[in-house]
């Protein structure tokens, strides 16, 4: 899943530590190695929260790349 690695590069990108990050949502900074590692997930009810955070989408978030629309069949 791709949720750890975006975590990680968002996080870069915007010049934050994890203990920073942690300290934001309340959490350990440990877990948030964890999502970065891919050893764990962030709960659900943190992903709109995340992605305020970031100020991406949540799709951009998990990693979802768009596809494209297929044509009506009738």
């Amino acid at each position: 899943m791709e949720i750890g690695n975006q975590i990680k590069q968002l996080r870069l990108r915007r010049g934050i530590t994890q203990e920073a990050m942690a300290q934001h949502f309340g959490i350990s900074p440990q877990a948030v190695s964890k999502w970065e590692n891919g050893y764990t997930l962030p709960d659900i009810l943190m992903l709109c929260a995340l992605a305020d955070y970031f100020t991406v989408t949540t799709d951009e978030l998990l990693g979802r790349k768009p596809k494209p629309l297929c044509a009506h069949r009738s």
